[in-house]
């Protein structure tokens, strides 16, 4: 039973966000009042004209007959029994009634065409974002650690249109919708599960999954689906972090390990503290990124950028400021350096 439920769920649409302009009971309530608002104007004017029909019980037509004759004239079913005989009661059904009972028709049909055509219109948006999606970022778990580094990314110029969130819980997957995001719901762990998250096309994928086992399966899987994505992975025992590295992740970040040495570093220096919470937090105060190197500072010790550089990226090398090889800089260097945060405006995005 539980793998049949898996499999049910793992075969369920990716879900794009979409914003409810109306709650569906107020729309049929509006639809209805529509309906009869259709059949009194449909009864009035019959009744103010039910001189010019005819009723082939008693040859007269009054109050209920007028309702009658509407009711089964703008159901289409037209029983012939009353029938308009005059002029101007021929010219109301031309003019009148019949317009109506095209408007009766299409609004009670109107629920029906609306669900064909936002199924038609929700399966266009997917092909249309399957089809333009690339070098997007996929979050694996979207709790406390993959919300906190989707905020940090957004902080920084990250498009919610280039995010996947893919979860196993529904409800959390509504909430990434609520919030902009396309979710897929299912188990990361199941290629299939990530191919619905065009992950094969992501440039960088982010794990935060609860459990550190969990982590290392969907690291395994994100790696054979992907060789050339960027993969970070967090984790709760520090032990596991080699086997993350094994398993095909460039970086493993220890959630507990790190935690509590901000927590010691705060006990021993709140200042210090504070400084590094301050670099964590992208967007605000100090930020610490990782820049190229640009041509005026080609040939330059690290110490003369006009940032603070605190690493140099040299191929596959990390090399710390005051080594001596980090110096002088070239081309095709990367620096790490910690900056005064800027406001990012819509049109900037990551690099």
């Amino acid at each position: 039973m539980a793998r049949q439920a898996d499999e049910r769920l793992v075969t369920r649409p990716v879900k794009m966000p979409k914003r409810i302009v109306e709650r569906p009971l107020r729309q049929v309530g509006k639809r209805l009042l529509m309906a009869l608002g259709v059949l009194v104007l449909t009864v009035l004017i019959v009744y103010l004209d039910r001189g010019g029909y005819n009723d082939n019980s008693d040859n007269s037509v009054d109050f209920l007959d007028s309702v009658y004759y509407a009711t089964v004239t703008l159901s289409t079913t037209g029983y012939g029994d009353i029938v308009p005989y005059s002029a101007s009661a021929r010219v109301s059904n031309v003019l009148l009634v019949t317009p109506l009972r095209v408007l009766f028709l299409i609004i009670l049909v109107g629920t029906t065409l609306e669900v064909l055509t936002e199924r038609t219109r929700e399966e266009w948006r997917l092909n249309r974002w399957r089809a333009q999606l690339r070098d997007h970022t996929v979050v694996i778990g979207f709790g406390t650690k993959g919300r906190s580094a989707l905020e940090t990314l957004c902080a920084t110029g990250l498009k919610k249109e280039q995010v996947v969130i893919v979860d196993p819980s529904a409800r959390v997957i509504d909430t990434a919708n609520a919030e902009g995001f396309v979710g897929v719901i299912g188990d990361a762990t199941r290629s299939e599960v990530l191919l619905r998250g065009e992950v094969q096309k992501a440039r960088q994928i982010i794990i935060a999954t609860q459990r550190d086992d969990t982590a290392v399966l969907v690291t395994l899987t994100a790696r054979q689906l992907n060789r050339g994505a960027k993969i970070v992975a967090a984790v709760r025992e520090e032990e596991n972090a080699p086997l993350l590295r094994q398993s095909g992740a460039d970086a493993v970040i220890t959630s507990a390990s790190a935690a509590g040495r901000l927590l010691g570093l705060s006990v021993l220096s709140p200042s210090a503290g504070t400084v590094m919470e301050d670099l964590i937090q992208q967007g605000s105060g100090l930020d610490l990124i990782e820049r190229p190197v640009i041509k005026a500072e080609v040939g330059k010790n690290v110490r003369e950028t006009g940032d603070l550089v605190v690493s140099v990226l040299r191929g596959h090398r990390l090399l710390a400021y005051d080594d001596p090889t980090a110096s002088p800089l070239q081309l095709t260097d990367r620096v790490i350096s910690i900056v005064r945060a800027s406001p990012v405006t819509p049109a900037q995005s990551p690099e």
